[in-house]
């Protein structure tokens, strides 16, 4: 069948939940820490140089995207399956090396790659409503951690860590060819070539881009900070008798609901952003709901029962905004600069995406770990960049086009 169903949504969904694994990382970072006898926090940097080299490798091969989806599909699958593979190996052999290289480095670009080649496609598919595509296109990244933690967490106990990595990596080789089998541009579409050469500096300079890029950043630094922490936050609270308030069961259970909300949030606020006015407005209502449900978390009150109802609250809410600000920011982009080099222009944004991911997770590990503070600073802290971002969404973002090339 040739339609948008079937040569768009269902092959990005392919390709995003594999590549959206890399959100499963608080499933098995302390068992990679165990196992290998590394400190949590050496292991922690993995994580953080798998999204750096996601963004970077999106910055720079928007190029490559831009000219064949296919080719850019089938390069994604090959990094991806190798580092998954190289992963568990590397902790087989005790490697935090080795670690860092499959996942933090191959892993990354290959997430970088397959994070990109769905979504020009999508929004040609769904001209008429871009954020409904480009939401379902990296809603599959937020249902990927619903979906495979507990298939991980099951994996790992019945046969072994290393082993399920091996075993991922078969499977994502499926999917994500598949994936790049269907993937395909409307017949309709004829590629305008560009009439000017795409000017990155001038992008770069202009004042909206950076606007977006800084808020972009921002949302995804403090989505990461909560993310990466989301597992310790639970397992630390104990109630006035020293009793455990989520048992391991609760703490599984929030975590895959968050992902349902980190994904029902891309399709949601990247499908509300169709009938705005102007689609930065947004970028603003995550800002606020997020600031607020921070600032509550922050001076929630002491009991046991409230104390957990407000911040489950507060990871829902940060989850849904950080993975709307994901899908909003395409349509955005195109509203801002045009659809000719779209790919090029997203993949630049996107690294904010990278540097984002060494702050974020080092931040939460910072406040908690390295200044000894207890969980609710990092949510004061947080609340105030979702005020400053708000603050660069008003100020920063115009509502006017403008060409790059």
């Amino acid at each position: 069948m040739n339609n948008k169903w079937m040569r768009a949504a269902l092959p990005a969904l392919l390709i995003h939940s594999s590549i959206g694994t890399v959100y499963c990382w608080s499933i098995f970072k302390q068992a990679i820490a165990d196992y290998t006898g590394q400190p949590t926090a050496d292991v922690e940097w993995a994580f953080s140089l798998a999204i750096f080299f996601l963004g970077m490798s999106a910055a720079v091969l928007g190029h490559f995207v831009e000219q064949d989806i296919k080719k850019s599909a089938l390069l994604s699958t090959v990094f991806l399956v190798i580092g998954m593979a190289g992963t568990g190996l590397s902790i087989h052999a005790h490697s935090l090396v080795g670690i860092y290289l499959f996942y933090g480095i191959i892993m990354g670009i290959g997430l970088g790659i397959g994070y990109l080649t769905p979504v020009k496609t999508l929004m040609l598919w769904f001209k008429d409503n871009k954020g409904l595509g480009t939401g379902l296109a990296v809603a599959g990244f937020g249902l990927a951690k619903m979906v495979y933690s507990p298939i991980m967490f099951k994996l790992q106990q019945s046969i072994g860590l290393w082993q399920m990595f091996v075993i991922l990596a078969a499977v994502f080789l499926v999917t994500m060819t598949l994936g790049m089998v269907l993937i395909k541009k409307p017949d309709d579409w004829i590629e305008e070539p560009l009439v000017n050469k795409f000017q990155p500096v001038a992008l770069l300079k202009n004042r909206s881009f950076i606007g977006i890029w800084l808020m972009f950043y921002l949302n995804i630094t403090c989505g990461l900070a909560v993310i990466s922490q989301e597992k310790d936050i639970m397992g630390s609270l104990v109630n006035g008798n020293g009793i455990a308030i989520f048992s391991a069961t609760a703490i599984t259970t929030v975590v895959s609901v968050d992902a349902f909300f980190n994904a029902a949030g891309r399709i949601g606020f990247a499908t509300l952003s169709d009938h705005l006015r102007d689609r930065n407005t947004v970028y603003k209502i995550i800002f606020v709901l997020s600031a607020a449900l921070a600032l509550a978390t922050f001076f929630m009150p002491s009991t046991a029962a409230w104390l957990a109802i407000v911040l489950v609250m507060t990871f829902f809410t940060i989850n849904a905004g950080y993975g709307g600000g994901f899908s909003a920011l395409p349509p955005l982009l195109s509203d801002r600069f045009g659809m000719k080099a779209i790919s090029k222009i997203h993949g630049l944004a996107l690294s904010a995406w990278a540097i984002a991911g060494l702050s974020g997770n080092q931040l939460a590990s910072f406040i908690t770990n390295g200044l000894h503070l207890q969980y609710q600073s990092m949510f004061i802290v947080i609340a105030i960049l979702y005020v400053v971002a708000l603050g660069i969404a008003y100020v920063m973002v115009k509502p006017q086009q403008t060409l790059v090339y």
